[in-house]
């Protein structure tokens, strides 16, 4: 082979690989910057108001326009619990007894436990439902049951709010879904609330003692069951992992858990001196238009805490924020 075969050679050798294996883009300096969380006046950062008190007292430790108006979403279940856990105190029915779900169920959507018309689950299953995956077929079922009639509870839940001086809060339904144009949905306006009135709810529902049975459960298994469901608890705040037991011809349907990150979450929970966790509640809400919100509360020392986070533009923020409040309120209580 000539000197000047060889060069040739090895030429078109080169253009095959270029061809075969062409050279890659040469990558950007700059860097994609991901969108800031949408700014409203019922969704901000860090939060639209927040409030933290002395649940014994009632006390105000600390508060941020806690009078801003914000859309409360699934924090609106609370004040359907604490009917329910009114209705019981009165002896109208028992947590044990059983609710059949009407066709106002299907009158909303996903987070659901997937109850159907005619199908059964006790006032007790359906108010851990309710507080663990935060389930919005749950919170109609129970609404009906309760007041006979969708719209009846309705007009209870503004009436008993106004009772407890909530003067800022509007229900236009008992799940915290916004309005929307489907005719699924009856309500034309989105729930509304301060964390000045969330508080005052929480301080009355925490004088049920029921209200921690179902705010501290941090997962429990929804078991269909003949002709309906059931809700099977497997872990409580500081208590250990437990199985279910099935009867014959029952069977798991899914695992819930609960959304409350501070006191589920390894990362962001909570610890007391004693190494036992200090928060058991209460209620998380997110939608869209109303961003993340929630009602918290914890023990250290025999004194317990809450604290509200109304609208925070995300998650992250309102957990960070949250478990800020709950932590300092229960160090300077338990001082």
């Amino acid at each position: 082979m000539t000197f000047r075969t060889a060069i040739s050679a090895i030429a078109v050798f080169v253009a095959v690989v270029a061809t075969a294996a062409p050279a890659k883009k040469p990558v950007s300096a700059t860097r994609r910057v991901a969108a800031a969380p949408v700014q409203t006046a019922h969704r901000r950062s860090p939060y639209v108001g927040a409030i933290c008190a002395d649940a014994a007292t009632g006390r105000i430790l600390s508060a941020e326009n806690a009078d801003a108006e914000a859309y409360p979403a699934s924090v609106t279940k609370l004040m359907t619990l604490f009917l329910v856990l009114e209705d019981v105190k009165a002896g109208k029915y028992g947590l044990d007894s059983m609710a059949v779900a009407t066709p106002d169920v299907n009158r909303c959507e996903a987070s659901w436990i997937g109850i159907k018309v005619g199908e059964t689950m006790s006032v007790r299953d359906l108010c851990l439902t309710l507080m663990v995956e935060s389930a919005n077929d749950a919170a109609i079922v129970l609404a009906v049951n309760s007041a006979g009639s969708f719209d009846g509870f309705i007009d209870r839940m503004n009436s008993r709010a106004a009772e407890l001086g909530m003067t800022k809060t509007r229900y236009y339904n008992p799940n915290g879904l916004p309005p929307n144009s489907s005719k699924r949905y009856p309500w034309k306006s989105f729930n509304v609330t301060t964390a000045a009135d969330q508080l005052k709810l929480a301080l009355a529902i925490l004088k049920f003692p029921e209200t921690l049975e179902f705010t501290s459960v941090k997962t429990c298994d929804l078991v269909k069951t003949k002709g309906g469901y059931r809700a099977s608890v497997t872990r409580r705040v500081n208590d250990p992992l437990r199985r279910t037991e099935l009867a014959p011809g029952e069977s798991i349907v899914k695992s819930l858990c609960n959304h409350n990150n501070v006191m589920v979450k390894d990362k962001q929970k909570i610890f007391n001196p004693d190494g036992r966790e200090a928060v058991d509640g209460l209620k998380t809400g997110y939608i869209d238009a109303g961003g993340s919100s929630v009602v918290i509360t914890g023990t250290r020392a025999g004194k317990r805490a809450v604290a509200v986070v109304l609208g925070s533009s995300s998650a992250k923020e309102r957990d960070d924020n949250a478990a800020r409040l709950i932590s300092d309120a229960l160090g300077a209580l338990a001082w």
